[in-house]
């Protein structure tokens, strides 16, 4: 899978200046869109999801673009997905601290061509049951649109979850994109925009046996 980061600029400004560019997966940070109205979109006043759909069709591969999305005053952080021209979807945040911006209400794993591809919006990062939901229903890998700009801590994270959980992770920030792999290392990372990189996802599968005391009535 050939994956190309974008963690600066906007999303117009790459179809100028990188669009004869090829990918498998295209994966913006917060920059990409930046805020997209709703009505706006819908009235054709503003073509943001249009825009990045066809550079889906073009390139015949699925973008990712983190944005703010605002449903009359409801801002939220959410990200978008195309597919080969097609909208897929967007997913809304989970998880908000101190009423930042509202969340969303599920989370979501999208059947791509390239596999299936969980979706953790920004700080769902820092919420474990956020990624070990995503990889229990199925990702094989996870994108992760972030909009601030990256600090040791989600390097950290983003190493624990994608070996706790066993499915990798690609982290798009301000200003740097990293890549984890399942065996909790980073195997990719760089400030450059865009930034290409090619990875293979070998999957593993092991069988865990625990004890526990006192779960299971037994039988007389």
């Amino acid at each position: 899978m050939k994956i190309c980061f974008v963690p600066r600029g906007t999303l117009k400004e790459f179809k100028e200046r990188n669009g004869e560019e090829r990918a498998d997966l295209f994966l913006f940070g917060f920059g990409g869109m930046g805020e997209v109205d709703y009505e706006k979109e819908l009235k054709g006043e503003t073509a943001f999801f249009e825009d990045a759909a066809l550079l889906s069709k073009t390139n015949k591969s699925v973008v990712v673009c983190g944005c703010i999305t605002n449903t009359r005053g409801y801002k939220r952080k959410s990200a978008f997905v195309a597919e080969n021209g097609r909208i897929v979807g967007v997913s809304d945040i989970s998880h908000v601290v101190d009423r930042e911006m509202s969340c969303g209400v599920a989370l979501r794993v999208y059947e791509t061509k390239i596999g299936k591809m969980g979706v953790a919006v920004a700080e769902d990062l820092n919420f474990p049951e956020t990624l070990r939901c995503l990889t229990a229903c199925g990702s094989d890998f996870i994108v992760c649109p972030f909009g601030k700009p990256i600090d040791e801590l989600q390097s950290v994270l983003l190493r624990a979850h994608a070996y706790c959980y066993g499915s990798p992770i690609l982290f798009c920030g301000d200003g740097y994109c990293m890549l984890a792999d399942s065996s909790g290392k980073i195997v990719f990372a760089s400030p450059q925009s865009p930034a290409l990189t090619t990875f293979e996802n070998i999957k593993e599968y092991h069988l865990i046996e625990t004890r526990r005391r006192g779960f299971y009535l037994r039988g007389k």
